[in-house]
């Protein structure tokens, strides 16, 4: 069975513990660096190498005094390795590692996001065929226009998952990028190659031209994708909540045997996942502004950036992480009532065939806007509650003297809307589950 959920693997990601061992890392690789080009005798790395770590408790504790958290952290580090560690952070400043650790830790929220949108593009792929040929009513403005297929609109979704899932892509290849250039970007104190062992260790590429820091366009744009596939989400689980509706009723979202609904109505079955998914994808695209306001910053560099994004960029990969799982769950669980769907096809009185009749009306030499008027006129009887509009348009002398019997039964065929369905399956390459 495929394991579909991988939220503790993103509370890991962003723990303090796995921070600040991504520290430690680019510190030591550095340092590795260093040892290649003679700036750091062997036996010195051997002994960072061998001693390094770190005590979150006393990080927490030096920190409060020197109000520096990359300071706090050598501190720490140096006092378990001891004379050695007078090489380590040589020639660096703080957005080195800070920056270079960011690309890695969203490297890896990322690629569990990717994971994800994998998991639910699988979802949707086996739920869509499944319902390839179940009939519903299409709408528009909320108001019944022609039918379409359960499948095909799960289709719809499938294939903006697939863009989704190479938007993850491109902005995990455009965050997975560091920097360890020094104080303004120079290599004023440190040479290039430096720079070049540690990300390439990493499996990052060096930022072609930095600041002091890593360009927060990288972030934004990290960010906007996140925002783009939480709205991917919110649309799923906003028609879902829709089709839950009573009056709807054409489909709804698992509902456990002991759950409840309301405190004060025992009949309730409540749509809250999907609500949920919605609420929370909001946060996440707000989230994203902060990103594209952190783009701007003074000449190279100031730190009105950092306080925000150390919020939003977890605080985005964790809420989407979460809500793509419900969102998998949601469409692995998914209610579907095809013969509620027939019913509410039906309940129009015919009027979903409107667009056919006039059709029909033009292919037999009628102007468009003669066909627009007869079909109204009967279509507008049906709409205030009186009969079928293929029983008015079969009593309609007018329509009767262009249309014989056989092409109405013909024009009131609900087939007739999605005999091509499976071209579109076909088009965007689903074709069912292997």
């Amino acid at each position: 069975m495929i394991e579909r959920y991988t939220l503790p693997k993103m509370k890991v990601v962003w723990s303090e513990q796995n921070k600040f061992q991504k520290w430690l890392d680019i510190e030591i690789l550095a340092c590795e660096a260093q040892a290649q080009l003679g700036r750091i005798p062997r036996k010195d790395l051997e002994n960072i190498k061998a001693k390094a770590g770190f005590d979150i408790a006393r990080i927490d504790q030096i920190e409060a005094e020197v109000q520096h958290d990359v300071i706090a952290f050598l501190t720490s580090v140096n006092e378990q390795v001891g004379e050695s560690g007078r090489f380590i952070h040589m020639g660096m400043t703080s957005s080195d590692v800070l920056d270079t650790a960011w690309a890695v830790l969203m490297k890896e929220a990322g690629q569990l996001l990717l994971e994800d949108l994998k998991k639910l593009s699988a979802a949707l792929k086996q739920k869509a065929w499944e319902h390839k040929d179940t009939l519903m009513m299409g709408r528009s403005h909320g108001i019944h226009a022609e039918p379409t297929t359960f499948g095909l609109k799960l289709a719809m979704w499938w294939q903006e998952v697939q863009r989704d899932i190479l938007r993850m892509e491109r902005a995990i290849e455009s965050i997975s990028c560091g920097k360890i250039s020094g104080a303004v970007g120079t290599f004023a104190h440190i040479d290039p190659s430096v720079e070049e062992y540690v990300c390439r260790k990493l499996g990052l590429v060096p930022e072609p031209v930095s600041t002091q820091i890593v360009q927060r366009d990288r972030h934004a744009e990290y960010l906007c994708t996140l925002g783009i596939i939480a709205s991917t989400l919110d649309k799923i689980a906003l028609e879902i909540r829709h089709l839950q509706r009573t009056e709807v009723r054409e489909a709804e979202e698992p509902f456990s045997e002991k759950q409840k609904g309301s405190s004060a109505m025992p009949h309730k079955r409540n749509p809250i996942i999907s609500e949920r998914i919605c609420g929370m994808a909001r946060v996440i695209r707000t989230n994203a502004l902060v990103g594209m306001e952190n783009v701007a910053l003074w000449h190279e560099r100031d730190i009105s950036h950092s306080s925000a994004e150390r919020i939003v960029i977890p605080d985005s990969t964790i809420a989407l992480n979460y809500i793509l799982n419900k969102t998998i769950w949601l469409v692995d669980g998914l209610r579907v009532y095809p013969a509620r769907m027939l019913q509410n096809i039906e309940s129009s009185g015919g009027l979903i065939y409107s667009q056919k009749l006039l059709l029909a009306l033009v292919e037999k030499g009628i102007s468009r806007e003669e066909a627009y008027r007869m079909v109204q006129r009967s279509a507008m009887k049906v709409w205030e509650g009186g009969g079928s509009l293929k029983e008015l348009a079969s009593a309609d002398a007018e329509i009767m003297k262009i249309l014989d019997a056989k092409t109405i039964i013909d024009v009131f065929n609900p087939e007739n809307f999605v005999r091509n369905v499976g071209h579109i399956f076909k088009r965007i390459g689903l074709n069912g589950p292997k």
